[in-house]
């Protein structure tokens, strides 16, 4: 029986998703944005079932997201075999290499079904079984990419265009003619009107000593660094945590680049299974459903005279009048407001927001740690008001502060709170006053989420006013600002 590996790929930073998703926070993480309590990587850890022939899967990761990837995994009842962490981003090809060699090492001939962490199919029985027709072809020694059947002349997308139907295919699967960079509009229409091209999916099924072997002929200094950062790797909390020096010395190149557009064993198998990228708010309007006007809404909201827009808001009320094909996304900290057409654009003002040194594009006002998140309520010029929540389990590191006091007020749940050695039980409604330069923890000893309002006072509030002894979660220092 072939065994098939699902390889999932959650390194991106989905700018064009902004404000909803940051950098620390991307839109695979994100709850609810198409499913309700559901994330774009839980719907994806799930996607290929728990048939006996499919193994656990192997995730690759941005290190920063690590403990957020390992939530969301034990929210799907999912134990992925490695989560295997990216010290720096070096694009598809490198991370693709680094799960194919982890796979390799115990089983060669293993089918890898590699997908993107933050896509939607709709149609998950067909996409399960023309994955099984994939992994036939894989196993003849092919590179199969999946294609998307185009429904419109889409520039925001590449292109494959098919070649010849592959023998014994009955006339399912075709050589791979050419690649295609994303095209104007003129182009995407002459596209779709030839009939023989299709969406690029990201979406790939081969066996792994077949694309490795192809990585060594085509892309050998990408393989060799790959090779020396997996054979370089260490354990850490469960994490595969892949050598920095050595795979940063990989280049930074994508799959279609490195091998998909050299190799002759690439293969397109057309699809239609409702699959979208979730590339722009366009493309999640496209997918949502939407009222009589076309509009689509998620919070509240007053709509006079408004047609086509998508609305997502998250705590203010969002009035519009006379309004057509807009987005408009208002978040804690940011409101933004875009015509459709031009949703591409969005990162854009993430790049703006880097060059201005501001922290928008990375951050969002709730902060998530390993043991839960913050959030902060209001800011003056020596005092700062927060919201802590943690998880059942949860345990902050041991610290100190030079200039700041703080008061914590449990609001839900008990805290067990250490304070100089002294440990001491905290329940709802009762607080404590932790004074600077006192060591302290925090923990939720319970079985509910522990929620508490942290006052600090002092001179200086920043985040790096934290010394730290002793952290479970064998965070660097720069994890924790």
């Amino acid at each position: 029986m072939t065994t098939i590996v699902p390889i999932i790929l959650s390194g991106g930073s989905g700018t064009r998703l902004w404000p909803i998703s940051r950098a620390l926070y991307p839109k695979q993480l994100i709850r609810g944005l198409v499913t309700p309590d559901e994330s774009l990587l839980g719907a994806t850890l799930t996607r290929l079932g728990q048939d006996d022939d499919v193994s656990a899967p192997v995730i690759v990761c941005n290190n920063a997201h690590r403990f957020l990837v390992k939530d969301e995994c034990e929210r799907a009842g999912i134990s992925p075999s490695a989560i295997i962490l990216e010290p720096v981003g070096r694009n598809t090809a490198p991370a693709i290499a680094v799960a194919a060699l982890h796979v390799a090492a115990k089983t060669p001939s293993a089918v890898l079904v590699v997908m993107p962490s933050d896509h939607v199919i709709r149609e998950t029985e067909h996409f399960r079984a023309e994955v099984r027709r994939a992994a036939d072809l894989a196993a003849q020694g092919r590179i199969v990419l999946f294609g998307i059947r185009p429904t419109e002349a889409h520039t925001g997308y590449g292109y494959i265009r098919r070649g010849a139907p592959i023998e014994g295919s009955d006339g399912a699967a075709f050589a791979v003619e050419s690649f295609a960079e994303k095209p104007d509009s003129a182009k995407a229409r002459k596209y779709i009107a030839q009939g023989d091209y299709f969406w690029n999916s990201g979406i790939f099924v081969f066996r792994a000593d077949v694309f490795l072997a192809e990585l060594k002929k085509l892309a050998p200094d990408v393989l060799d660094a790959a090779r020396r950062g997996v054979a370089g790797a260490a354990t850490d909390l469960g994490f595969l945590r892949l050598d920095a020096e050595q795979f940063a010395a990989a280049p930074s190149i994508s799959v279609d680049y490195a091998v998909m557009e050299r190799t002759r064993a690439a293969a397109v198998l057309p699809l239609d299974i409702g699959w979208s990228d979730l590339g722009s708010w366009s493309a999640l309007w496209d997918i949502a459903p939407r009222d009589g006007n076309g509009n689509f809404v998620r919070g509240e909201a007053f709509l006079e005279d408004t047609q086509n827009c998508y609305i997502h808001s998250e705590r203010a009320l969002v009035s519009t009048i006379g309004l057509e094909d807009l987005v408009i996304v208002d978040t804690p900290d940011t409101v933004l407001v875009a015509h459709k057409s031009r949703s591409q654009d969005v990162s854009r003002i993430v790049q703006r927001l880097k060059a201005a040194k501001r922290t928008e594009h990375e951050q969002h006002i709730r902060n998530y740690r390993p043991w839960g998140f913050f959030e902060t309520l209001n800011i003056g010029s020596r005092f700062q008001v927060k919201l802590l929540h943690v998880k059942p389990g949860g345990l902050l590191s041991l610290q100190m502060h030079h200039h700041r006091s703080e008061h914590w007020v449990v609001v839900q749940g008990t805290a067990k709170v250490t304070v100089d050695g002294v440990e001491r039980l905290v329940q709802e409604n009762e607080s404590v006053y932790i004074v600077a330069t006192q060591w302290h923890r925090l923990e939720n000893p319970g079985k509910i989420p522990l929620e508490l309002i942290e006052v600090q006072v002092g001179t200086y509030l920043g985040e790096d006013d934290i010394i730290r002894s002793d952290d479970v979660y064998s965070r660097a220092p720069d994890e924790t600002k």
